[in-house]
């Protein structure tokens, strides 16, 4: 089946000791309400590895029904003279407690990506998740992606699962991103090891590499409530106040 889904992509920078605060606002929060009213279904929340990248920070994916859903979700929270559904302000001052700032991209999936549906149906879990971003000239995203995925019987042999390949839209298919499910931290390392060794993996890397203009890989570990962690969509029964659309 191909997946005709698109994915909102949102890194997010948290201010001080709050980032366990705002995932689980997204997660318990927001995303009952965006299923409900925007068919819009919580692909994954992470907190970021900081070693690895920017810290506090977290990353969101969101699912939505292609393009026109898209349209439609815009239209929903765009609708009003302030930029935002109204119903929401009390949930937007919450989130504003939190966070400082986001970056957002629309991807779309290469066709033989699974859905998260489908994911928590395969099972697909990691105790930790590797992402990469990789970037190109203008026009190669989708070469780049294909390539990319030849990565996957390499990194199999170390445990690695390709749980989601994308292309960013609306940047001159310039940029992708992968997401590896990783069941435990030492099979991360050891596929990092074998990557800067003469492997069959190191060299197939290094001949991937001189393909792209940058390149980052940086580790994610599970909000509370993301579904690769609980196999499921959050619920309001997941909240821990007793939040309601009304209070926000």
């Amino acid at each position: 089946m191909t997946n005709e889904k698109v994915y909102i992509h949102e890194f997010i920078d948290i201010i001080g000791h709050h980032r366990a605060d705002y995932m689980h606002h997204m997660t318990a929060n927001w995303s009952p309400i965006a299923q409900e009213e925007r068919n819009q279904l919580c692909y994954g929340v992470w907190g970021i590895v900081g070693t690895t990248r920017d810290w506090p920070s977290v990353l969101n994916l969101w699912e939505e029904d292609g393009f026109d859903g898209m349209a439609s979700s815009f239209r929903h929270e765009l609708g009003s003279t302030t930029l935002q559904d109204p119903k929401l302000a009390k949930w937007w001052a919450e989130a504003a407690r939190f966070r400082s700032h986001g970056t957002d991209r629309l991807l779309v999936p290469a066709p033989w990506t699974r859905t998260i549906s489908e994911l928590c149906a395969d099972g697909v879990r990691g105790e930790v998740y590797a992402h990469e971003q990789f970037t190109c000239a203008p026009g190669g995203a989708a070469e780049l992606l294909a390539r990319a995925a030849d990565a996957e019987p390499l990194l199999s042999e170390h445990g690695w699962q390709l749980a989601g390949a994308w292309e960013t839209a609306m940047t001159g298919d310039s940029e992708i991103f992968l997401l590896w499910a990783i069941p435990t931290w030492e099979q991360w390392a050891s596929a990092e090891k074998a990557e800067r060794a003469d492997t069959k993996l190191g060299r197939w890397r290094r001949s991937f590499y001189p393909r792209t203009t940058s390149a980052h890989r940086f580790l994610l570990v599970d909000a509370e409530l993301s579904p690769f962690r609980t196999g499921r969509q959050p619920t309001r029964a997941d909240r821990r106040s007793a939040w309601t659309e009304e209070e926000s």
